[in-house]
């Protein structure tokens, strides 16, 4: 398993030059829960993990350079941000597109519908909207297909407990 890193850029004058260092730092905030970074993806490109962008938005997440720059410019372990294909490498690889929607989430989570809570449906609305326009409408066939994930996700999980609490009395 590969590690996604954070990398700042710290620069300093010395001797007439300037030396600038990079330092990586791991992915620790991670607020979205595994189910809903499952239907983030089914309901983005139905979880295709052919690397493709379209219309600029890429993987399986769909995830626009944008988003990619808000949620820390993730890298793989060999690229820098500065590398050509570090935005594309990135989204199109499962894991660093899931820590970049994390930090994304982390940085401008928000109550998008108004119930007082943070949660996958306020996740989804930033992902599809951006986090400025989360607020507005989902387009039907988005909002349709995540929020059916969603349901299935809540009774495969009321199951997994209804199972656990039998387990216990017997």
């Amino acid at each position: 398993m590969f590690v996604y890193h954070h990398f700042l850029w710290f620069c300093f004058l010395g001797l007439g030059l300037w030396n600038c260092e990079v330092i990586a730092f791991d992915v620790v905030n991670k607020p979205v829960t595994e189910d809903c970074l499952e239907c983030l993806c089914e309901t983005s490109s139905g979880c295709n993990a052919t690397k493709i962008c379209v219309n600029g938005a890429c993987g399986i997440f769909r995830i626009t350079r944008g988003f990619w720059v808000e949620g820390g410019q993730l890298t793989l372990p060999n690229d820098t941000t500065l590398s050509e294909n570090a935005f594309t490498n990135c989204v199109n690889d499962p894991f660093c597109a899931a820590d970049t929607i994390q930090n994304y989430m982390f940085k401008h989570g928000q109550d998008c519908n108004g119930d007082e809570l943070v949660n996958c449906e306020d996740y989804g609305a930033m992902h599809k909207l951006g986090n400025l326009n989360c607020r507005g409408e989902l387009p039907y066939s988005f909002a349709k297909i995540f929020n059916r994930c969603l349901k299935r996700k809540l009774q495969q999980e009321a199951r997994a407990k209804a199972k656990e609490q039998e387990q216990r009395i017997n």
